[in-house]
């Protein structure tokens, strides 16, 4: 009289499978437990050369494909940003007419690589050139002040 657990598996080539003890051999483990079942296909999904684990359900992926986030094509997770554009509001606000320079530089790359990082360049542009302007604005007026008290003769 045979037991479902008195059978083994064999490998193709007529081995046993890792970690499966011969019949009337006592296994290692807790007693009465056999390997793991696992569920067999059914045979309509099965085609020839591809395993037959059906379809993945709605809203999953297969294994081998990371999720797709919905940015430009062949990037999956967005396109880059430029790296202009980003240094360009960093500089906007440490040497203002660098930030303003390289901000009209990454706006042209932007347009030719489609790039991210637009309003960063924007931004870069528009900080960098209100600074430089009052910048400029201040020494104006100094140099007014200096030619005004030279002048009077203080």
């Amino acid at each position: 009289m045979s037991t479902p657990d008195d059978t083994t598996r064999t490998t193709p080539d007529g081995g046993r499978y890792p970690g499966e003890q011969p019949p009337g051999q006592p296994g290692y483990g807790q007693p009465g437990f056999g390997p793991p079942q696992y569920p067999q296909p059914a045979p309509a999904q099965q085609q020839w050369g591809q395993p037959g684990y059906g379809q993945p359900g709605y809203g999953q992926q297969p294994y081998g494909q990371p999720p797709y986030y919905g940015g430009a094509p062949g990037y999956p997770y967005g396109r880059p940003t430029n790296s202009l554009a980003i240094l360009s509001l960093v500089l906007a606000f440490v040497f203002a007419p660098a930030g303003l320079i390289t901000g009209i530089i990454a706006r042209k790359q932007i347009k030719q690589t489609h790039e991210d990082g637009d309003g960063l360049a924007l931004a870069g542009i528009i900080v960098g050139g209100i600074v430089t302007a009052l910048f400029v604005l201040m020494i104006v007026f100094w140099m007014v002040a200096v030619v005004a008290v030279t002048n009077e003769g203080f």
